[in-house]
């Protein structure tokens, strides 16, 4: 039992350092964020250019992002992501597909959140998908969503945003 002490005080101590380092990690993404980037609309069409701008409001264990981008002055679509964190595991939720409020539940490696998503009805052929959410230094942001082609079963990425602060 002795033996086991150091061993468990070892574990406790590096659960309240992860808890630690993932509230720096997310308060770290708050703040207004803007710039640009492209949209597939699916898998096998072309990109459109995008602007974007994001709100980010963070907390100890919890991420929401909010914004809104435009493409060719023609559509405009609300884009959004709310994000619980339980050490370096993430789940909530994504709107902004048109499919209804999607499913994310992923983790933590390095400055990047990878995240599967379970669209509410399907896109490109099945209910799954991936985003990122990649911190690029201390003002960079980079959102990225990538889906399996059909056709081909290739990873094809369906958006890349990349946001400076502002």
């Amino acid at each position: 039992m002795r033996a086991l002490a150091p061993s468990l005080v070892a574990m406790v101590l590096s659960i309240g350092v992860a808890h630690a380092d993932e509230a720096t990690f997310l308060e770290s993404l708050e703040g207004d964020w803007k710039g640009s980037g492209t949209v597939k609309v699916r898998t096998d069409s072309s990109p459109v250019k995008v602007s974007c701008v994001f709100n980010s409001d963070t907390t100890a264990s919890a991420l929401s992002l909010d914004g809104r981008c435009t493409g060719l002055l023609i559509f405009s679509r609300a884009i959004g992501a709310d994000l619980q964190a339980d050490g370096t595991r993430y789940s909530g939720s994504y709107v902004g597909a048109g499919t209804g409020t999607a499913g994310l539940t992923g983790s933590r490696a390095g400055s990047a959140i990878n995240l599967d998503i379970q669209w509410a009805k399907q896109v490109n052929g099945d209910h799954s998908a991936q985003l990122t959410i990649e911190k690029l230094g201390e003002a960079a942001m980079r959102l990225t969503t990538t889906d399996t082609d059909p056709k081909s079963g290739k990873k094809v990425m369906t958006s890349r945003i990349d946001l400076r602060r502002s």
